[in-house]
């Protein structure tokens, strides 16, 4: 499938985690009792729950998204010296209502307000995905929340992406995808979305044989593209 810059954008889809909602939140809400590892665990935490997703997708050995959060953050944890049961279930509590990032509210509403379509795709369950649209008050502004969990499987599987245009019986060029996960875009691009990448952190590019249409510092930049 390839890129149409003819066909108008039909719907705007979110990657959840890292792009809507601060994945280290959880973490630096108990920062203080962790500390000087903090800032190692909450990178530990989310590296291994993707790295669990990706291994779990390739050997068809499905677990949902909080099985694979909570044994992340045991891997986290016991590779941080840590040991504290309290603690960890104190971190697992903060994980169902982490922040959204402080421009997603007004984009959103910006992006609804001009009639657009707007859905979240992601890894998470059904239930983690409630709870963190619920905490950051942005349900209203949502036609869907595209769960991987519909498919037993995990991004970037061709299948996830088709969720979307299934449901919306659009082509997949009339498809705005947004991710923070450079591989996320990958897998969105090579199925044929318009990709943005939404670089929070300046990272390195990769998979330079499948580039995003932009590269954006924040969700903000989203609506000069608009």
């Amino acid at each position: 499938m390839s890129h149409s810059a003819t066909r108008p954008v039909s719907a705007y889809v979110f990657d959840a985690y890292g792009t809507l909602f601060d994945v280290h939140a959880a973490v630096r809400r108990h920062a203080g009792d962790l500390g000087p590892e903090a800032v190692s665990l909450s990178t530990l935490w989310r590296q291994k729950q993707l790295e669990y997703s990706w291994t779990r997708a390739l050997m068809g050995r499905y677990l949902d998204f909080w099985a694979l959060t909570e044994q992340a953050l045991d891997t986290a944890m016991a590779m941080t010296g840590k040991s504290d049961a309290n603690l960890r279930q104190r971190l697992l509590d903060a994980y169902w209502k982490l922040d959204c990032y402080q421009e997603v509210p007004t984009v959103l509403k910006r992006l609804k307000d001009d009639g657009n379509r707007l859905a979240i795709l992601s890894n998470g369950s059904p239930a983690m995905l409630e709870a963190a649209v619920r905490a950051a008050g942005i349900e209203d502004l949502l036609d869907e929340v595209f769960s991987t969990d519909l498919l037993k499987t995990y991004k970037t599987r061709q299948d996830v992406y088709e969720l979307v245009t299934n449901h919306f019986r659009i082509y997949p060029e009339a498809v705005s995808f947004q991710s923070s996960n450079r591989w996320d875009i990958a897998g969105a691009t090579a199925f044929g979305f318009r990709s943005v990448w939404i670089n929070r952190i300046g990272a390195a590019d990769e998979y330079s044989d499948l580039p995003p249409i932009a590269v954006l510092a924040d969700l903000q930049g989203l609506l000069a593209l608009s």
